[in-house]
Protein backbone atom coordinates (compact mmCIF):
# COMPACT_ATOMS: atom_id res chain seq x y z
CA UNK A 1 0.00 0.00 0.00
CA UNK A 2 1.13 3.50 -0.97
CA UNK A 3 0.26 7.06 0.18
CA UNK A 4 -1.55 7.09 -2.88
CA UNK A 5 -3.72 3.98 -2.29
CA UNK A 6 -4.42 5.06 1.48
CA UNK A 7 -8.40 5.31 2.47
CA UNK A 8 -9.75 9.12 2.28
CA UNK A 9 -10.05 10.34 5.86
CA UNK A 10 -12.85 10.59 7.42
CA UNK A 11 -14.19 13.23 10.00
CA UNK A 12 -14.70 11.75 13.32
CA UNK A 13 -18.67 11.25 14.14
CA UNK A 14 -18.99 14.35 16.49
CA UNK A 15 -18.42 16.80 13.72
CA UNK A 16 -21.36 15.02 11.63
CA UNK A 17 -23.29 15.25 14.82
CA UNK A 18 -22.62 18.62 15.30
CA UNK A 19 -23.15 19.78 11.97
CA UNK A 20 -26.59 18.01 11.62
CA UNK A 21 -27.71 19.35 15.15
CA UNK A 22 -26.63 22.81 13.97
CA UNK A 23 -28.29 22.71 10.51
CA UNK A 24 -31.62 21.49 12.34
CA UNK A 25 -32.45 23.95 14.60
CA UNK A 26 -31.50 26.52 11.79
CA UNK A 27 -34.29 24.89 9.97
CA UNK A 28 -36.59 24.93 12.70
CA UNK A 29 -35.60 28.94 13.06
CA UNK A 30 -36.36 29.58 10.15
CA UNK A 31 -39.52 27.72 9.60
CA UNK A 32 -40.58 29.43 12.82
CA UNK A 33 -39.71 32.82 11.79
CA UNK A 34 -41.73 32.31 8.60
CA UNK A 35 -44.32 31.29 11.12
CA UNK A 36 -44.47 34.33 12.77
CA UNK A 37 -44.22 36.80 10.21
CA UNK A 38 -46.37 35.16 7.60
CA UNK A 39 -48.98 38.05 7.85
CA UNK A 40 -46.75 41.13 9.01
CA UNK A 41 -47.71 43.06 5.99
CA UNK A 42 -51.60 42.40 6.58
CA UNK A 43 -51.06 43.21 10.46
CA UNK A 44 -49.33 46.72 9.52
CA UNK A 45 -52.37 47.47 7.18
CA UNK A 46 -54.80 46.39 9.63
CA UNK A 47 -52.72 48.64 12.46
CA UNK A 48 -52.54 51.84 10.31
CA UNK A 49 -56.05 51.81 9.27
CA UNK A 50 -57.08 51.37 12.99
CA UNK A 51 -54.60 53.99 14.12
CA UNK A 52 -56.18 56.88 11.36
CA UNK A 53 -60.08 55.82 12.79
CA UNK A 54 -58.80 56.62 16.46
CA UNK A 55 -57.30 59.60 15.69
CA UNK A 56 -59.99 60.55 13.41
CA UNK A 57 -58.24 61.21 9.90
CA UNK A 58 -60.80 59.31 8.27
CA UNK A 59 -59.42 60.79 5.16
CA UNK A 60 -56.22 59.22 5.70
CA UNK A 61 -58.33 55.39 6.76
CA UNK A 62 -61.01 55.47 3.82
CA UNK A 63 -57.54 55.58 1.41
CA UNK A 64 -56.28 52.62 3.67
CA UNK A 65 -59.10 50.90 3.01
CA UNK A 66 -58.57 51.29 -0.57
CA UNK A 67 -62.40 50.46 -1.80
CA UNK A 68 -64.12 49.92 -4.86
CA UNK A 69 -66.76 52.46 -7.07
CA UNK A 70 -69.35 51.31 -4.91
CA UNK A 71 -68.13 51.89 -1.46
CA UNK A 72 -68.20 55.71 -1.24
CA UNK A 73 -66.70 57.97 1.49
CA UNK A 74 -70.67 58.80 2.79
CA UNK A 75 -70.67 54.77 3.28
CA UNK A 76 -67.06 54.13 4.87
CA UNK A 77 -68.48 56.96 7.43
CA UNK A 78 -72.18 55.52 8.11
CA UNK A 79 -69.34 52.43 8.98
CA UNK A 80 -66.38 53.85 10.79
CA UNK A 81 -67.43 57.71 11.42
CA UNK A 82 -67.57 59.02 14.66
CA UNK A 83 -72.05 58.45 13.99
CA UNK A 84 -71.61 55.52 12.14
CA UNK A 85 -72.46 52.14 13.01
CA UNK A 86 -69.59 51.09 15.13
CA UNK A 87 -69.60 54.53 16.94
CA UNK A 88 -66.58 56.78 18.13
CA UNK A 89 -63.56 54.24 18.35
CA UNK A 90 -60.80 55.31 20.70
CA UNK A 91 -58.94 51.75 21.20
CA UNK A 92 -58.63 48.41 19.55
CA UNK A 93 -57.33 45.21 19.50
CA UNK A 94 -56.17 43.06 16.51
CA UNK A 95 -57.37 39.54 17.89
CA UNK A 96 -56.85 37.00 15.54
CA UNK A 97 -56.13 35.85 11.31
CA UNK A 98 -57.15 33.41 9.05
CA UNK A 99 -56.38 32.49 5.76
CA UNK A 100 -59.68 32.84 3.47
CA UNK A 101 -60.40 28.95 1.44
CA UNK A 102 -58.65 30.57 -1.95
CA UNK A 103 -55.28 32.17 0.34
CA UNK A 104 -55.80 35.39 -1.71
CA UNK A 105 -56.55 37.30 1.61
CA UNK A 106 -56.05 37.16 5.41
CA UNK A 107 -59.32 37.38 7.65
CA UNK A 108 -58.49 39.64 10.85
CA UNK A 109 -60.71 40.45 13.59
CA UNK A 110 -60.15 43.91 15.10
CA UNK A 111 -62.12 44.39 18.22
CA UNK A 112 -63.06 48.23 18.53
CA UNK A 113 -63.91 49.93 21.48
CA UNK A 114 -65.31 53.54 22.55
CA UNK A 115 -62.68 53.51 25.48
CA UNK A 116 -59.38 54.12 26.08
CA UNK A 117 -57.19 52.49 26.96
CA UNK A 118 -58.69 49.52 25.61
CA UNK A 119 -60.85 47.39 28.63
CA UNK A 120 -59.24 44.92 30.11
CA UNK A 121 -61.16 40.97 30.28
CA UNK A 122 -62.27 42.02 33.79
CA UNK A 123 -64.06 45.12 32.95
CA UNK A 124 -67.55 43.68 31.57
CA UNK A 125 -69.39 46.79 31.59
CA UNK A 126 -66.83 48.42 28.86
CA UNK A 127 -65.87 45.16 27.25
CA UNK A 128 -69.60 45.10 26.32
CA UNK A 129 -69.58 47.90 24.70
CA UNK A 130 -66.40 46.75 22.37
CA UNK A 131 -67.15 45.37 18.66
CA UNK A 132 -65.48 42.42 16.88
CA UNK A 133 -64.96 43.67 13.61
CA UNK A 134 -63.52 40.54 10.88
CA UNK A 135 -62.00 42.77 8.01
CA UNK A 136 -60.33 40.88 4.65
CA UNK A 137 -56.81 42.41 4.00
CA UNK A 138 -56.19 41.44 0.32
CA UNK A 139 -52.28 40.04 -0.20
CA UNK A 140 -51.85 41.77 -3.89
CA UNK A 141 -52.44 45.04 -3.14
CA UNK A 142 -53.29 45.11 0.83
CA UNK A 143 -56.86 46.41 0.40
CA UNK A 144 -59.51 46.12 3.17
CA UNK A 145 -63.07 45.21 2.28
CA UNK A 146 -65.72 43.05 5.06
CA UNK A 147 -65.92 39.25 4.13
CA UNK A 148 -68.45 38.50 2.28
CA UNK A 149 -71.38 36.50 4.66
Amino acid sequence: MTIFDAPPIKPPWKYRRLALFLGSAVLIAAITIFWLLRYHAEYQTTRQFADAVVAGDYQKAYQIWQPSKSYTYQDFLQDWGPNGYYGTIKSYRIDYHLTDRRGGSASITLDVSPFSPYPNDGDFVKASKSHAVRLWVQFKDQSISFPPD
